[in-house]
């Protein structure tokens, strides 16, 4: 891989855009510059500095810089357990969302991943020939990510900085757009959805995981009484009190879960109400949006399912509070473009 990328950066430049002006942008020797403005931005260890802040009304909270500079910090998962492709692979597939992505997502799509922190998801799926744009605003996460696929070759995934407020790609590039844990972050959740949500091509999906309401509560609980007690009692969390977990594993999860700077919390009810406005349709969601059907992995993501009325959606979600906060209370929703 040279100093200005990856062979699949080098023919995909007709995917980019400025996130200054929307221009055309060009790539040169170690940068990409800016038909439009003229703006240059640097290529640092094969990975395009694309972003650019948001320039809101300064009475608008915006919480970038200080989500930023936490996962600067703390790059959120860490590669301890992997040495291998073969181990990231199967790690990646004892959990039964990667593997069903993996079974049900073919080769040639073009994926992208919003907030794809040190790339593990998008590293996995490229694998199997799939196109994989892997973009963070946190450069500290992306140099993990592209180490691992630089060290064990993997040529079909490409790690890009950039604000997902300020898209680098052109509107309709991609087959599949994923953004799981990442919205909930950011200042303005359902700003950050309509944003990314540009980028799916006709016909094409998208795929975000959010924290739920319900689902957060016992984790909200326990950091209370972390933060009253000094961090004690931390054995509360099963992923702290898990042995098998190494220090840096374990001090990442705590940082993630109960220290970061800003989070939100949402329904799935609230999603459809965004799917609406946007004008996509949705087509699934984990867990499903009605009750007594749980997930299985026989199940088809992309298979279009009518979305349960109001009190089907609360029978499913109230158990959230019980079983949620092991895996940090997520649920997902898949929607699919016109």
């Amino acid at each position: 891989m040279s100093e200005n990328g990856s062979g699949l950066l080098a023919n995909s430049i007709g995917l980019f855009q400025c996130p200054r002006c929307s221009g055309d942008l060009r790539l040169a020797e170690a940068t990409f510059d800016c038909l439009g403005c003229d703006q240059a931005f640097a290529i640092r260890d094969g990975i395009p500095m694309l972003f650019w802040p948001n320039e809101w009304d300064p009475a608008r909270k915006d919480v970038t810089d200080v989500v930023k500079s936490f996962y600067e910090e703390t790059p959120f998962p860490n590669y301890d357990d992997f040495d291998s492709v073969a181990s990231l692979a199967r790690k990646a597939r004892e959990g039964i969302f990667a593997r069903m992505l993996d079974q049900q997502v073919p080769p040639g799509t073009r994926i992208l991943e919003c907030g794809c922190g040190t790339g593990q998801l998008s590293n996995f799926l490229s694998i199997s020939n799939r196109s994989v744009f892997a973009t963070d605003l946190c450069v500290n996460s992306l140099r993990l990510g592209q180490q691992f696929a630089r060290e064990h070759q993997l040529s079909r995934v490409q790690f890009v900085q950039m604000n997902l407020f300020r898209p680098v790609f052109k509107p309709g590039s991609f087959h599949l757009v994923i953004s799981n844990g990442v919205l909930h972050h950011t200042s303005d959740p359902f700003e950050a959805f309509r944003s990314i949500s540009t980028l799916v091509k006709p016909g094409g999906f998208i795929l975000i995981g959010l924290y739920h309401r319900y689902g957060r509560l016992i984790t909200d609980a326990r950091r209370l009484l972390f933060r009253l007690t000094r961090d004690r009692f931390t054995w509360l969390d099963p992923n702290l009190a898990d042995a098998d977990r190494s220090d840096a594993k374990r001090r990442a999860w705590f940082a993630d879960q109960y220290k970061h700077p800003h989070e939100s919390k949402h329904t799935i009810g609230e999603t459809l109400g965004w799917l609406k406005e946007i004008g996509f349709s949705f087509v699934s969601s984990i867990p499903r949006s009605k009750p007594f059907r749980p997930v299985a992995e026989s199940d088809d993501l992309f298979s279009p399912e009518e979305p349960g009325n109001a009190l089907e959606r609360l029978l499913v979600e109230l158990p959230m509070v019980f079983r949620g906060s092991r895996e940090g209370g997520f649920f997902i929703v898949i929607a699919r473009r016109p």
